[in-house]
């Protein structure tokens, strides 16, 4: 792979790693309610699941929904379904989650199973599968491609999970985190609707 052609998928992968998007939303949320250590398992999470995801893609799994265009289907409005009962629970979580506290943030093997189901999860590992895969060299240039997206994945996750505990201070205030998550619930369901479309 040359040097231009791994700067333009790390650009790539930074602009769709960074920008919202459900996972970005939940990181945000959870950094707010949880802080920042008690997020870390499902920033991992996020990590490790995506990586997979994206190994599958570049193996042969986008092959899978090519010949079963309705399994893509259902798992685009699965994943719908499921985004919107997470934003119900962002929504509708009322107090910032201490120690001792009953809720929690997602677990690592909960983020990972996530990107199964993430539309923009699936949007990415496709895309940069498809442009980026050298025909010559397909397993070689996919796990480089994996590589890749890891380590800008990492960073971004971090920024998105230490905004919202930045956050917590301001948001101490009930009526004010009321708003948050409501706005942060409805915007992870606005970040479906595109993907559906």
């Amino acid at each position: 792979m040359t040097a231009d052609v791994l700067l333009a998928m790390a650009t790539f992968a930074f602009v769709a790693a960074s920008t919202p998007g459900p996972n970005n939303i939940m990181l945000l949320a959870s950094g707010v309610n949880f802080g920042f250590s008690r997020t870390l398992p499902h920033m991992f999470g996020i990590l490790f699941g995506f990586a997979v995801l994206m190994s599958a893609v570049g193996i042969g799994l986008g092959v899978l929904f090519k010949t079963f265009p309705a399994l893509h289907t259902v798992l685009k409005f699965a994943g719908a379904g499921y985004l919107v009962w997470l934003a119900w629970r962002i929504a509708t979580s009322r107090s910032m989650g201490s120690a001792t506290s009953k809720g929690r943030p997602m677990s690592m093997l909960e983020a990972a199973l996530f990107q199964w189901v993430n539309p923009k999860g699936w949007t990415m590992a496709i895309t940069a599968m498809a442009v980026y895969t050298q025909v010559d060299k397909p397993l070689a240039s996919a796990a480089i491609i994996v590589a890749v997206f890891s380590a800008i994945t990492l960073p971004s996750v971090m920024m998105w999970t230490a905004f919202g505990t930045g956050l917590r201070g301001i948001l101490s205030d009930p009526v004010r985190l009321k708003w948050f998550n409501i706005a942060m619930g409805a915007a992870l369901v606005a970040s479906v609707v595109p993907m559906l479309v």
